[in-house]
C-alpha cells in the first residue's frame, strides 16, 4: 500500500481504534509492535508514524522504546499518551511518576495554535478530551513547544513544528474525545500532507491482483460457517480466480432459522459459486448428546467441523490453499506486544489447525480489515445488505445460546423465539441500532397459566447489545412496550416457552453470549 500510516503499538488496549480512525480519514494504516517496527520502515515505506498509549512506564529500564529510525526519518510523527512521554524521553525531555493521575473524562485548554488543532481548537479553547496515565511529562525536549494543558498534564499536547513532531497525553482515538477523529484528521492530511483516497473500491482491486498472484493456477477451498467474513472472503476469491475456488458448507443443524438454505441459494445462486454442501446436522446432534459442559460444547463442535470438513475437502482432492475470513483485530490479538508467546486466535478464524493437518497454505483477504470495513466491502462486492449487515453470529451457534444440553426439541424452540424475536426488532427499525440480539433457551422451567390449564415450560431470556467492536457492551435499552410485544407473540406461538425475561447485564463483568 502507498500513502501507508504506521502505527507502532507499546500495548495499549485502545490501538486498534488509532488504526480505525486514520483509515475513516481515508489513508491505509498498518499497527506494527514496537518490537517488530525496526523491519516495517522498509516493508511499508510510511510517509507518517504514530506512537501508541500503553501500560508501562517509561521510567523504568526495559520498557518500549521507538525505534531510533522514526526520530531520523524526516518523517511526521504523533505520540499518544504512552506514546508522547516516550518521544519525550528519548529526544532529551523529562518524564517522572508518582505525580497526580487522570483517569477518565478530563479538560484540556488550548494555550497555542497548532496544526494539529486546525479548525477544531483555537487558543484558550476549553474541550473533554479521555486521560489515562499515571506518569507525565515533567520538561520538554529543545524545540518543544506546550500547545495545551490540563489540570493533572501541564504538557497535555506539545509540537515540535519544524520536525513535525506533535505528542498528547490524552487519547484522541476513543469516542469519549469528542474531537479526537478531527485531530487525527489533521495530522494524516494538514501535517503529513496524505490524500484521503483509500476506498473499499481500492482496496478490492488491490486484493484481487494480490490473490491472482498468490494462488497462480492452484485451487483453493473456503469454509463457509454462514458468517459475513466467510461469505465476503470467498465472493471476493472468486472474483480474483472464478472456478478455481470451491466453497465448502457444513451445515452443524446449529444455524438460525433459514440460515442454510439462504447461504446455499446466494452462493449457487446468485453468484454461481461452486458449492459442497454437506449436511452433518445428525452427524453434530449424536456427538453432542449429552454433553452440557460449555467448553466441551465448544470443542466438540470444532473438532467434529475439522472431521467433516477434512473428508470433504479430501474428496475434492489437488487443492493448494485454505480461505479464511482472519480479520486484521484477530491479527493483531495473535501478537503480543512484549514479543512473548502469542494469545489464542478464535477458534472460528483459526479453523482448528487445518492448513498444518492438511498441508495447505492460507490465503486470508480481509486480514488487513476490520468488522465494519468487512461490512462495506461485500457491499462493494454487491452481497445483499441484509446478509452484509447481519449481528455476529457464534461458530458453535445456538449450541451456546442453550445452557445445557443440545437436543432436537430445544433448537426448535429456541430458532422460533429468536426468529420473532428478531422480526420484532426488524419491525420497529431497531436492527441496525444494535450491535448484536438473541433469544436465550434457560436450562430452567416455570410454572405458568395458560386458559385453565397448568404449564411448565422453558424460560427464554432476550439480549440485546450495543457496542462498538464487541470489547465492551451496554444493554439495549427497550421500551416496555417493545418487550412486552415480544414476550407476548413468543408466549403464544412458540410451545416450550412459557416466561420470557430481559438480560440488562453490560461486558464487563458479564459477556455478550451466554456461554
Amino acid at each position: 500500500m502507498t500513502n501507508t500510516v504506521l502505527i507502532i503499538d507499546f500495548g495499549s488496549q485502545v490501538t486498534q481504534l488509532i488504526a480505525r480512525r486514520v483509515r475513516e480519514a481515508g489513508v491505509y494504516s498498518e499497527i506494527v509492535p514496537f518490537n517488530q517496527a525496526e523491519g516495517a520502515q522498509e516493508r511499508l515505506s510510511p510517509k507518517a508514524v504514530i506512537l501508541s498509549g500503553g501500560p508501562a512506564s517509561v521510567t523504568e529500564m526495559g520498557t518500549p522504546r521507538a525505534p531510533e529510525w522514526v526520530w531520523a526519518s524526516g518523517l511526521p510523527v504523533l505520540g499518544i499518551c504512552y506514546g508522547e512521554q516516550a518521544m519525550v524521553e528519548q529526544l532529551g525531555g523529562g518524564v517522572e511518576g508518582g505525580h497526580s493521575r487522570e483517569f477518565g473524562r478530563a479538560e484540556i485548554e488550548v494555550t497555542a495554535d497548532c496544526p494539529l488543532f486546525e479548525g477544531v481548537w483555537s487558543p484558550r479553547d476549553r474541550d473533554q478530551v479521555w486521560m489515562s496515565h499515571g506518569d507525565r511529562v515533567t520538561g520538554l525536549p529543545e524545540g518543544f513547544e506546550v500547545v495545551a494543558v490540563s489540570e493533572g498534564a501541564p504538557f497535555a499536547a506539545i509540537a515540535n513544528e519544524e520536525r513535525r513532531f506533535y505528542g498528547v497525553q490524552f487519547h484522541p482515538e476513543v469516542v469519549h474525545t469528542p474531537r479526537g477523529a478531527a485531530l487525527i484528521s489533521n495530522f494524516v492530511h494538514k501535517i503529513a500532507g496524505l490524500p484521503g483516497d483509500w476506498t473499499m473500491a481500492h482496496f478490492r482491486t488491490a486484493e484481487i491482483t494480490k490473490i491472482r498472484e498468490q494462488v497462480g493456477t492452484s485451487r483453493v477451498i473456503s469454509g463457509l460457517s454462514g458468517g459475513v467474513d466467510s461469505a465476503v472472503a470467498s465472493v471476493l476469491i472468486h472474483e480474483a480466480i472464478g472456478d478455481q475456488l470451491t466453497c465448502i458448507f457444513v451445515d452443524h443443524g446449529l444455524l438460525r432459522a433459514s440460515e442454510a438454505e439462504e447461504v446455499v441459494e446466494m452462493f449457487r445462486g446468485a453468484y454461481n459459486i461452486p458449492l459442497v454442501h454437506v449436511d452433518a446436522r445428525e452427524r453434530f446432534l449424536s456427538a453432542l448428546d449429552g454433553v452440557a459442559d460449555p467448553e466441551k460444547k465448544r470443542k466438540t463442535i470444532g473438532g467434529l467441523f475439522i472431521e467433516v470438513f477434512e473428508e470433504e475437502a479430501g474428496k475434492l482432492g489437488g487443492a493448494g490453499f485454505l480461505a479464511q475470513g482472519t480479520l486484521y483485530p484477530d491479527v493483531i490479538e495473535s501478537v503480543s506486544f512484549t514479543g512473548g508467546p502469542s494469545v489464542t486466535i478464535k477458534s472460528h478464524h483459526n479453523v482448528g489447525g487445518l492448513p498444518e493437518r492438511m498441508n495447505l497454505k492460507l490465503v486470508e483477504p480481509l486480514r488487513e480489515l476490520f468488522k465494519d470495513e468487512v461490512r462495506v466491502l461485500g457491499r462493494e462486492l454487491g452481497l445483499p445488505d441484509a446478509f452484509v449487515s447481519r449481528h455476529p453470529f457464534p461458530g458453535p451457534g445456538l449450541a451456546i445460546r442453550m445452557p445445557g444440553e443440545v437436543t432436537v426439541e430445544k433448537l426448535e424452540i429456541l430458532r422460533k423465539a429468536d426468529q420473532i424475536y428478531l422480526e420484532e426488532i426488524r419491525k420497529a427499525d431497531l436492527y441496525n441500532e444494535i450491535w448484536q440480539a438473541f433469544a436465550v433457551l434457560l436450562p430452567v422451567r416455570s410454572v405458568g397459566v395458560m386458559g385453565d390449564s397448568r404449564t411448565y415450560d422453558y424460560v427464554c431470556a432476550l439480549r440485546a447489545v450495543t457496542s462498538m467492536d464487541g470489547m465492551t457492551a451496554d444493554y439495549f435499552d427497550f421500551s416496555h412496550e417493545f418487550l412486552g410485544r415480544a414476550s407476548t407473540r413468543i408466549i403464544n406461538e412458540v410451545n416450550g416457552i412459557n416466561r420470557v425475561v430481559y438480560d440488562i447485564t453490560s461486558k464487563p463483568p458479564g459477556t455478550i453470549e451466554w456461554e
